[in-house]
């Protein structure tokens, strides 16, 4: 059976939930405590980039957050974190929701995205190495697992040391 995710941007009532599922996804409260210190970051916050995905009963399941950070100055997404309850994981959840926070970013105008994550998870979004572009992460990391997404191939892809929200630690 598949299950047909529908997605919509956070409200206010569903922080608890969007913490919950952080809180479950992951083995500590590092990913929830990230995303309710960028919630509170009014340079960091993009209203409308955090999205949820919702079961056919309305629960919710999955997030997926952008959030500001910059390249050499220059405007960019971060994506992290995301994450699924784990009674939804491989179903599609998380994939629902990555996906509605890219295609919100593209309708609020923005042109790249960045993420550090699985190889194997996020080039089926269209993500590539960020070193094709030259964009570096502010420490080591495998090159694979720093990867970037143009959302607008008619502007140029800034590159250099990505500068994240002061809440990300880095």
């Amino acid at each position: 059976m598949t299950t047909i995710w529908s997605t919509r941007s956070e409200t206010s009532d569903d922080t608890a939930a969007i913490r919950a599922i952080n809180l479950a996804a992951f083995p500590t409260a590092d990913e929830a405590d990230l995303v309710d210190a960028l919630r509170a970051d009014p340079d960091a916050w993009i209203d409308g980039l955090s999205l949820v995905s919702q079961a056919p009963d309305g629960t919710l399941a999955g997030h997926a957050l952008l959030t500001r950070c910059h390249l050499d100055g220059r405007p960019a997404l971060a994506l992290a974190p995301c994450a699924v309850m784990p009674a939804y994981q491989r179903q599609g959840a998380g994939t629902a929701a990555v996906r509605a926070a890219l295609d919100a970013a593209r309708a609020h105008g923005e042109s790249l995205v960045v993420v550090l994550g699985h190889p194997d998870y996020y080039p089926r979004f269209g993500f590539v190495p960020a070193s094709r572009f030259g964009i570096r992460a502010p420490f080591d990391v495998p090159d694979e697992a720093l990867m970037a997404l143009t959302l607008d191939a008619s502007r140029p892809v800034p590159s250099g040391v990505i500068r994240y929200a002061a809440a990300f630690g880095v």
